[in-house]
């Protein structure tokens, strides 16, 4: 079993200089795939809310299954069942709109919603492994809660901006940095779906105070031209090079 506070590591001062973290705040080292090391993580907690999943720093990946798509599915129906043992009441899965977009079957010009899912099978035929693994993982979650009786609640959040808490850059940051850059034609232009982390969190928040809460819940209010993103950076942070 590999489980342990990680309290002191530099890496998660933000986490620590949160308000109330003091005395409140206790931070874990689990590895996904190791059963007993979540269990104990997860001893004494009446909410679970699993937020994490791999995301391949390129579209090449030498080992999908270890690198992407074991750590999110199997590692997810390890959080739920480690949730089970303990008794937890209610657990919060962040899935991704990835896990909704990609449906080729769906009417053309019907705006996508919760009963939406992307095809698993083209998604991997694809290699498009973080959207295959999204919707393999979200599936396994909500299939999970149904025979087990966990409640379990998903939210798809869409490219999510906003405050860094972290030091580093994280993927959605790259991806307003390559707007920034103006990355091929601004990347055509495209229309995206975003969403402020604040939203987020607020949205998670609901979700698992909610009594009634239940199934999946898509998180995208906005959709905006990477052309308009970029004219919006340019009036509020001119002193950037675009």
């Amino acid at each position: 079993m590999a489980v342990e506070t990680v309290s002191g590591d530099p890496k998660n001062a933000h986490l620590c200089r949160l308000d109330g973290a003091a005395g409140n705040l206790r931070l874990f080292k689990a590895d996904v795939l190791d059963p007993d090391a979540l269990a104990a993580a997860i001893a004494g907690c009446k909410g679970v809310f699993h937020a994490a999943s791999p995301v391949p720093p390129s579209v090449k990946v030498a080992d999908p299954e270890s690198e992407v798509l074991a750590p999110a599915v199997k590692g997810t129906l390890n959080v739920l069942q480690a949730c089970s043992a303990n008794n937890v009441q209610k657990a919060v899965v962040v899935s991704s709109t990835s896990a909704v977009h990609f449906n080729s079957n769906w009417p053309q010009g019907k705006p996508k919603d919760e009963s939406c899912w992307s095809d698993r099978n083209l998604c991997l035929k694809n290699e498009d492994w973080y959207m295959a693994a999204k919707t393999l993982a979200e599936g396994t979650a909500l299939e999970y809660a149904e025979k087990n009786g966990l409640t379990v609640v998903t939210v798809c959040p869409c490219v999510v901006l906003g405050p860094l808490l972290q030091p580093v850059v994280n993927t959605s940051s790259e991806f307003l940095i390559y707007v920034i850059k103006g990355g091929p034609t601004v990347m055509n232009y495209m229309l995206w779906h975003i969403v402020d982390v604040r939203d987020v969190a607020d949205a998670l928040l609901l979700v698992y105070e909610k009594a009634e809460s239940s199934g999946r819940y898509l998180c995208a209010p906005d959709r905006v031209s990477t052309k308009d993103l970029l004219n919006i950076l340019k009036m509020t942070h001119p002193d950037y090079n675009y």
